[in-house]
């Protein structure tokens, strides 16, 4: 099992080598199909591509990364929706201190201005929206990129930890095969897992919003309350991304019952997306254990999320049933609907997250979807009382 790990993680590393290649080859073809100089595009892509795969990792490498990243944009506007995305990952990287901020602000400026057109109007709302819009990209990149370092320093912990038990385990080799197993197997996966989660169903969550709304200030002649929403959104994200660093459970639930929880995330939701939603309780309502209460509001969250982003639902309807031995939730929307067999076979991680979340506490996930049809999603878990 430890080999095969190996052998994916050295797959990966080879991967992630290819990345910057990929994105700038796939930012080359969409500018030429486009009308892009050719002759111009093609010169800064070799050029590029010699600087990357020749210099060595270093502030000199990201200072020439980034300024190869701004003559690009000025071909088009495909080099800083792909490529660009180098500069963020490569600044954080291999930049120290204090000047990786400076690497990632550098990229996001010329990544807004290459979006704008140009330059920013030299008016106050020009000037403003702008600087808007590059600091919440800065901001987005460092928290992905902190949460990230504190996950790797997570997993090195218990690496650590591990090392330490082999060598005082070293005379018990059949105990200590089964203890590395559990450590590094269960104990390692499990954090990793439960932090991919929490980061989908808290961070990116939020910075969909965050874009949905600064997407709309832009079309807006009162730009004011989606800037509001979206700031908002970026201070509960930084807040729930606190949480799961420190393992905390949600918010919602440490001001409110689950039933109240999960109103105040619906009514915030259906206000974000203009969208019509109602919640129905039936049963007795009773505390649960936090982890059950938690697993449910999650599993709203995402639902929500996933009928915002790709549904087009113009309804949305939740039901939280109580019964004597589970509790359920139902989620249906309106929406367009999707073939639940091809998900199956590849989907997404909002919904392989719902599933892993459920069945950890022995429950169950149904879907129930068809193209043009709506969505309903049904999450069972046992009715576990709170101590």
């Amino acid at each position: 099992m430890t080999g095969r790990l190996d052998r994916w993680e050295r797959l990966l590393e080879r991967q992630m080598a290819a990345v910057p290649y990929v994105l700038l080859l796939v930012s080359a073809v969409l500018s030429l199909l486009t009308g892009g100089d050719p002759w111009i595009t093609t010169v800064l892509v070799a050029v590029a591509i010699a600087w990357m795969w020749l210099v060595p990792r270093g502030a000199v490498y990201v200072a020439g990364l980034v300024v190869l990243i701004g003559l690009l944009c000025t071909q088009e506007v495909w080099f800083a929706t792909f490529f660009a995305f180098i500069g963020y990952l490569h600044s954080w990287q291999y930049l120290k201190g204090r000047w990786r901020p400076v690497g990632v602000t550098a990229t996001a400026a010329i990544s807004v201005a290459a979006y704008n057109g140009g330059p920013p109007e030299p008016t106050p709302s020009g000037i403003l929206t702008y600087l808007f819009f590059t600091a919440a990209i800065v901001a987005a990149v460092s928290l992905f990129s902190f949460v990230g370092e504190i996950t790797n320093e997570r997993s090195s912990e218990r690496e650590r930890m591990v090392a330490r038990l082999e060598e005082a385990m070293r005379e018990n080799a059949g105990l200590q095969a089964q203890l590395l197993f559990q450590a590094r197997e269960a104990g390692v996966l499990d954090e990793r897992q439960r932090m991919a989660a929490e980061i989908h169903d808290t961070l990116a969550q939020g910075l969909t919003g965050i874009i949905t709304q600064l997407q709309a200030a832009r079309q807006a002649e009162d730009p004011h309350r989606h800037l509001d929403n979206a700031v908002r959104l970026a201070r509960e994200s930084l807040a729930e991304a606190r949480r799961s660093v420190h393992a905390v459970g949600p918010g919602q639930l440490e001001a409110a019952p689950l039933p109240e929880a999960l109103r105040d995330v619906v009514t915030r939701w259906g206000e974000l997306n203009g969208t019509r939603a109602d919640v129905t309780v039936t049963g007795t309502v009773r505390p649960m254990h936090p982890e059950v209460e938690e697993t449910l509001l999650r599993t709203a969250q995402e639902a929500l999320a996933n009928a915002a982003t790709h549904a087009g639902a113009s309804r949305v309807g939740l039901t939280l049933s109580y019964m004597e031995d589970v509790i359920t939730l139902d989620v249906r929307d309106d929406g367009a609907g999707f073939d639940p067999g091809r998900v199956r076979d590849g989907g997404g991680f909002g919904l392989t997250s719902m599933r892993r979340r459920v069945s950890r506490l022995a429950g169950t996930l149904e879907i129930e979807s068809e193209p043009g049809a709506g969505t309903a999603i049904s999450a069972s878990v046992p009715a576990v009382a709170r101590d």
